[in-house]
């Protein structure tokens, strides 16, 4: 079965003023719809198709540029609209195991907001930043170019994401300019916690995110 484009959970002007609905508009609706097109031609035919989007990408050295490329494309932006809320923001409720968590695995909340901000503001040029659990159940924080992402075999931090952030140009260009910080500050206003909360739970159980 071919991977679909998932909908966004949200109207295109729901997370504004923070990120605006033009760049919601071009970035799902051409980005993310381009780089699941070009990933279901680069799996066509081969022993890829049918198989969850986490097994492609756990063994992508095997594979070719397209897969990799539109492969972490794919998943990237689906985790990125699914960890995003208009109403998100602040931290997460001390009840909740993500906050136990972070606080565990860095300290307090601000220490880890400052790593994860740190990692999106000096990716150089076009990447990620990522909040991780491993399968010891300890959190990271790490930055990758490109559309690659932790749970590939290509790069140094390993690990499941369950926090994403966009640092490509065309995620926050029309808003904020050269102005990633900005853009990186408003994020921490619309992270949609209980999501987050909900994949760190699930992380480690195999179960496909998408």
């Amino acid at each position: 079965m071919a991977f679909t484009l998932p909908d966004l959970p949200y109207s295109h002007d729901a997370l504004a003023p923070h990120i605006d609905a033009r760049t919601m508009e071009i970035h799902h609706g051409k980005h993310h719809a381009g780089y699941t097109s070009k990933l279901n031609a680069a799996i066509a035919g081969t022993e890829l198709e049918g198989k969850k989007i986490e097994e492609i990408l756990a063994n992508v050295s095997k594979h070719g540029a397209g897969v990799r490329n539109n492969g972490g494309g794919f998943y990237n932006h689906s985790l990125f609209w699914s960890v995003m809320s208009p109403d998100g923001g602040g931290e997460p409720s001390e009840r909740m195991n993500i906050h136990k968590a972070i606080v565990r695995d860095f300290g307090s909340f601000e220490a880890f907001k400052d790593a994860f901000a740190t990692a999106a503001k000096t990716q150089f040029g076009s990447g990620w930043a990522w909040l991780c659990v491993d399968k010891d159940d300890k959190l990271s924080v790490c930055g990758t170019p490109n559309q690659d992402n932790p749970l590939m075999d290509v790069v140094e931090c390993n690990g499941t994401p369950i926090l994403g952030l966009d640092v490509w140009e065309h995620a926050y260009y029309l808003n904020y300019q050269n102005r990633r910080p900005d853009y990186v500050e408003a994020f921490f206003n619309v992270i949609n916690w209980q999501a987050v909360s909900t994949r760190y739970n699930d992380a480690n159980d195999g179960a496909s995110s998408f």
